[in-house]
């Protein structure tokens, strides 16, 4: 009898945990979201009492979460205090500006020699224009 109790008392635990989850994940043009406009940003309540989390959304994309404490608002990305959210948000999307530049900026494109180990379908169109120009240097075949 205890065995039976433990099954349904899981699985009444765990249709509460899918259902704070279907609130928790509510897109920004749910009627049931918590919304505070920023504009252009929008930010969700996702959970919490200090700090209450908020999903942070621009053009319907997130760019993150931000914090609301009792004195401060904070972001996920940096250790400042901002006085209100929108300071928050904006420090936020300008660290994302910045992270997507340098990553993009860092990024090289493989050389000749790699896109040869890489398969047919899975290479770009400008990617085989590069091979057909590409000549292999022949000075280290060796005839077999």
């Amino acid at each position: 009898m205890a065995y039976c109790n433990m099954i349904t008392t899981l699985s009444v635990q765990q249709t509460q945990l899918e259902e704070s989850l279907e609130k928790i994940l509510l897109p920004p043009t749910d009627p049931n979201a918590e919304v505070q406009e920023i504009p252009p940003y929008k930010l969700v309540y996702v959970n919490g009492a200090c700090p209450r989390t908020y999903r942070v959304y621009t053009d319907n994309s997130m760019i993150g979460v931000i914090f609301q404490h009792i004195t401060h608002w904070s972001n996920a990305v940096d250790k400042i205090r901002y006085a209100e959210p929108v300071d928050a948000v904006v420090g936020l999307d300008q660290f994302m500006k910045v992270a997507r530049v340098s990553t993009t900026a860092t990024e090289q494109s493989p050389t000749e020699e790699e896109l040869l180990d890489i398969e047919f379908d899975a290479l770009t169109s400008d990617e085989w224009e590069r091979l057909k120009r590409y000549v292999p240097e022949t000075r280290d075949l060796v005839a077999a």
